[in-house]
């Protein structure tokens, strides 16, 4: 399970594909130089490689565990590896700079926590919570709840959490019962049972900072009466030292398929006086603001799937070159397995996959980047319609890549992929649960449906389609021999997209439920076409460098071997709803049998 860090893969994308370095070469991002970049994502995979990768195994093989006393503890080594984490730094990257961050760019810290999270998945998702508590603190906190508890949160010596769901409630956070009482001194008693807590309680520091969301007395019904709360684990004296332990405790440990190594937590408020908590925010807009947090880790999560397809596609590629089982055509001997064309389609696969969904994942960010460091208002307007769009189709795609990459992988190592010591099944098995937190990955079609595509009556998404549509004729004007078809199918495959949008916004006027069922395969054709032309994009920037011909052979992989498909997902969404709309949840086609 050796890993190298995928630092050329990432400077690639962040420059080639993102433009990430044009961005400071103009000075968009004060004091960050291209050195400086360099030097981060150098260290950054050192800290990865050496550090967090060796204590991936033990994390799935240990987990963690919760004590008698309602305590949990990591696996052996992953105290000590947060230790240093902390100490070198890291936790402060995307964080304000006036609270002990470095305050930079989403998209540098994005790079950053997919070598975390290639290294060890279970570690860099608490890492990626952390950071989303301190912006949602920084931008909706109290002046004297953000000078106590962000330096913390900055640097990583106190975690985050998001504590959200409830039994009944799952992903219908309108259902939710946690109460919030005010106790008349400017604090409120929070009481409730919360579900699927990541790094809910843990021995990694000595506190951590949850933000829940909880009713007051008073709260209307549904998502309009949710405030959100920060609740401490320990208290904090006025003079920022520890005091009490507050009334929060974790009553279970979930027993996962995967990310062992993340305590995922039922979370107990209340049980004795009332957990002290302080409101975030305005009261009853508590889903509003925790959005902030939930759309920072939508985007991260597609990253922790693009990242764990990394570290299966590496491994996959290590096994075929090893593994000699079968002969070549006129050759002497067993071969390589990498020799025979089946294996290399799926490493292919595997790989063209891998790069369109980090593709994706990176303009989302620099999106986001230019949201708030645009230069005028019509250019953050701009990026943040863009970010808005994408960021569903990042989440969703890039986890449904983890998964699909980490399946071949195990399916490259043949019989031995099926055993956990070959540790292919556990990339499978960390990447399975991405498609389904931070909003499963149909509520990111419905969401793209019927929010963001309708966005200015539908501008943005053709704005956005027409912006590929110029990479295609980019790609026919180089005249490079080595794109092979690259350009008629990325033009075959974004005049699907635009005829199934275009039906899409003719539809959600018409019957709603038409689109509905179309909006999972609209979010795979959209991710389909974009992701090929962003390789695209990447392959004419990195034309003459050392890894332009590998580039542009990527590209045209994906175009030959994945956009055709755009072709019938196009045809699902505009005539394949009706079956689906009419097979009611009574037809005998819902029915097992024997039921």
């Amino acid at each position: 399970m050796s890993y190298r860090p995928q630092t050329e893969s990432l400077t690639h994308v962040l420059n080639d594909i993102a433009g990430f370095s044009g961005l400071v070469e103009d000075g968009v991002f004060a004091d960050l130089s291209s050195d400086l970049v360099e030097q981060i994502l150098e260290e950054a995979g050192r800290f990865a490689g050496e550090v967090l990768a060796p204590i991936n195994r033990v994390g799935d093989e240990t987990g963690a565990t919760r004590n008698p006393d309602g305590s949990v503890t990591t696996a052996p080594g992953w105290k000590e590896a947060y230790a240093q984490w902390v100490e070198a730094g890291w936790g402060g990257l995307p964080c304000p700079a006036e609270y002990g961050g470095q305050g930079l760019p989403v998209s540098l810290g994005l790079a950053v926590q997919e070598l975390w999270n290639t290294a060890a998945s279970a570690f860099g998702i608490g890492t990626l919570l952390t950071q989303g508590a301190a912006e949602a603190l920084n931008a909706f906190g109290s002046d004297a709840l953000k000078a106590r508890y962000l330096p913390k949160l900055a640097t990583g010596e106190w975690t985050g959490t998001m504590v959200l769901t409830e039994p009944q409630a799952g992903s219908d956070l309108g259902l939710i019962k946690t109460k919030a009482e005010p106790a008349g001194d400017g604090t409120y008693r929070i009481r409730g049972t919360k579900i699927f807590i990541t790094y809910g309680e843990h021995d990694l520091t000595d506190n951590i900072v949850h933000f829940v969301l909880a009713r007051l007395p008073d709260a209307p019904a549904g998502t309009k009466g949710i405030s959100m709360f920060l609740v401490p684990k320990v208290l904090v004296n006025e003079d920022g030292s520890l005091g009490e332990r507050n009334d929060v405790q974790c009553a279970g440990l979930e027993h996962k398929l995967g990310i062992h190594g993340s305590p995922t937590c039922t979370m107990a408020f209340g049980e004795a006086e009332g957990a002290v908590g302080w409101l975030v925010g305005e009261e009853n807009r508590g889903l509003h603001h925790m959005f902030m947090m939930m759309n920072n880790a939508r985007l991260h999560v597609g990253m922790q799937g693009v990242a764990v397809a990394e570290r299966a596609t590496q491994q996959a590629l290590a096994y075929a070159r090893e593994r000699r089982q079968g002969k070549r055509p006129g050759g002497d001997g067993l071969a390589a397995i990498v020799e025979h064309p089946d294996v290399r389609r799926m490493l292919m696969d595997m790989r063209v996959r891998t790069e369109a969904a980090r593709a994706i994942c990176f303009v989302t960010a620099r999106a986001l980047d230019l949201s708030t460091h645009g230069r005028d208002e019509g250019e953050r307007r701009a990026n943040a319609a863009l970010c808005a769009l994408l960021t569903p189709v990042a989440k969703a795609f890039g986890t449904d890549t983890g998964v699909e990459v980490a399946s071949t992988g195990i399916q490259v190592h043949g019989g031995m992929g099926f055993i956990e010591e070959t540790g292919a099944a556990q990339h499978y098995r960390d990447a399975r649960i991405t498609p389904i937190y931070e909003g499963t990955n149909g509520i990111q079609a419905i969401d793209l449906v019927t929010r963001k595509v309708t966005m200015e009556g539908g501008e943005t998404v053709r704005a956005h389609i027409a912006s590929l549509k110029e990479i295609a004729r980019e790609v026919a004007a180089s005249n490079t021999p080595g794109f092979g078809e690259t350009a008629a199918r990325l033009d075959m495959a974004l005049d699907a997209l635009e005829e199934a949008t275009e039906w899409l916004l003719g539809a959600l006027g018409d019957d709603a439920d038409l689109a509905l069922a179309g909006a999972v395969p609209y979010l795979k054709l959209f991710g389909l076409a974009s992701g090929g032309a962003y390789l695209a994009r990447g392959a004419l920037g990195a034309k003459g460098s050392g890894s332009g011909d590998a580039r542009i052979r990527i590209a045209r992989y994906f175009a030959e071997r994945h956009l055709p498909e755009t072709l019938s997902l196009s045809q699902v969404v505009r005539d394949g709803a009706d079956v689906l709309v009419e097979t009611g949840a009574d037809s005998p086609a819902m029915v097992a049998d024997g039921a």
